[in-house]
């Protein structure tokens, strides 16, 4: 996968990219990672990006040119005739979630667009994105840090760049559910003690336990996530004792 990231402050998002799993997956090969200064490609003289809006009011938009050049140059470098999904980073935009991170990695080009200032010109987001995405309801000073988030989100999912498919597979919102309870050593740390289920070595009951307790953190936490899960007689039973005693320990 290419990754192309169009943004005035590509020195945010470099030491991000380079360290911890997204270093390691630009190390195997598996995404190749480019920010593009938008700057750059300004034909002003000053090198500007941004005005003021038309209509009056606060902050300063930035211009169209820029930012359709430096699209134009990320499209240039991917080398294909395929149109490129191309994201823009905006509060207005659909809420990122599992399933758009999933549907993002089975592309083989990206291009991230990171707003800043008061916005956009509405034209550069017509002339160049495919979508829009928000990563929360709230405003933050510009788009990098989304930028940083989706890639995150995405590169994750590649193949061979987690230890493996199972891994992500069990994890919050893969399957509509909030992830289990993790524990490891010391068995006993002040006075709270491992789930004996977790050190029986029976693999059928231990992967039951986790399904259970996934539905539990889900009732508990994010109950509007089990409106999507066609849920079995004995998981409905599991909900309803959930219910009559949410703080009692129940058994799956």
């Amino acid at each position: 996968m290419i990754i192309k990231v169009l943004t005035l402050f590509p020195e945010v998002l470099e030491p991000y990219f380079k360290g911890s799993m997204i270093g390691r997956a630009q190390s195997k090969n598996a995404v190749k990672i480019e920010t593009m200064n938008i700057r750059d490609f300004s034909l002003d003289k000053h090198n500007s990006v941004d005005d003021y809006p038309f209509g009056g009011g606060g902050g300063m938009i930035m211009t169209p040119q820029p930012i359709v050049s430096a699209h134009q140059a990320a499209v240039k470098k991917c080398n294909t005739d395929k149109e490129i999904r191309t994201i823009y980073c905006t509060p207005k935009g659909k809420t990122l979630n599992q399933c758009i991170a999933k549907e993002l990695s089975e592309e083989k080009h990206i291009i991230i667009l990171c707003g800043h200032y008061e916005g956009v010109d509405q034209r550069a987001i017509d002339t160049v994105t495919t979508d829009e995405i928000s990563i929360g309801d709230y405003v933050l000073t510009g788009g990098e840090l989304p930028a940083a988030v989706i890639v995150d989100s995405v590169v994750r999912l590649l193949p061979d760049v987690l230890d493996s498919k199972k891994r992500y597979e069990e994890e919050s919102f893969f399957n509509g559910m909030l992830e289990y309870p993790q524990y490891t050593r010391p068995r006993e740390y002040l006075g709270q003690k491992v789930p004996n289920v977790l050190l029986s070595g029976d693999h059928s009951k231990i992967n039951k336990w986790r399904h259970f307790q996934s539905l539990k953190e889900t009732w508990l936490k994010r109950p509007d996530l089990l409106n999507g899960i066609n849920m079995t007689e004995e998981e409905k039973q599991f909900i309803k004792k959930l219910r009559e005693n949410p703080n009692e320990e129940t058994d799956c």
